[in-house]
């Protein structure tokens, strides 16, 4: 219990950000794309355990992909924005389903931006930049 409490005081006045995507390589690419940005990195692997992190950690902001293992990013982001208490959770959907199919779909289930990939690191930085600086 000690230990949850001093690691909550040390980030408190950093984002956390949720790192969500089945592929290591991207979720370590990305980590190191953001560590700049001053703010607390978790991560997971699959959708429940994206979803039990956002339940949890309550992140400022989700980097969600969108086809992973058991939940898939579209059900997390639904989830999410209609859940009490997380309505205003920031969404970056990480897609390969392609730009047309993403402009469509983003809005319906409520991800506040989306990114297709392959991505640019420099504009995955970017855009959580901005995200956050809306917050």
């Amino acid at each position: 219990m000690t230990d949850d409490i001093i690691r909550t005081e040390a980030v408190s006045d950093k984002p956390i950000i949720l790192l969500a995507d089945d592929d290591l390589d991207i979720r370590t690419l990305v980590r190191l794309a953001i560590e700049p940005l001053d703010c607390h990195i978790i991560e997971a692997s699959d959708g429940e355990m994206a979803l039990e992190q956002i339940l949890v950690e309550s992140p400022d902001l989700v980097v969600l992909d969108v086809m992973m293992p058991g939940l898939t990013g579209w059900e997390i982001c639904k989830y999410v924005k209609k859940k009490e208490g997380y309505k205003d959770t920031l969404i970056l959907m990480l897609t390969a389903v392609g730009e047309v199919v993403n402009d469509m779909t983003a809005p319906l289930y409520g991800a506040d931006a989306h990114l297709d990939k392959p991505f640019d690191m420099d504009e995955i930085v970017t855009v959580i930049q901005g995200l956050l600086a809306s917050r």
